[in-house]
């Protein structure tokens, strides 16, 4: 989640996407995308295992920015809000 082209990000972990995305859009859940309001789904990953997709999320935590922020524009190079692409 993202608040914005380059702005602040987020990383974390759900087994619902479009739920959790739509709690963040929505500012349902206190916390730091609230107060940062990341709210555009800029980037995501499926994953089949869950312990496989908490072990990428604490890698990923510890990227430097420059490494996220090349992952994203890779895929999606206008930052464009992913959340339609979630069949919606």
């Amino acid at each position: 989640m993202a608040n914005r082209r380059k702005g602040t990000l987020y990383i974390g972990v759900t087994n619902d996407l479009v739920r959790r995305a739509d709690e963040h859009r929505n500012g349902q859940i206190d916390g730091f995308t609230k107060r940062h309001g990341c709210t555009r789904l800029g980037w995501f990953e499926a994953f089949e295992d869950l312990h496989e997709a908490r072990l990428v999320e604490a890698q990923m935590k510890k990227w430097k920015r420059a490494w996220k922020v090349r992952v994203i524009e890779e895929l999606n190079k206008d930052w464009d809000d992913l959340w339609w692409q979630l069949g919606l």
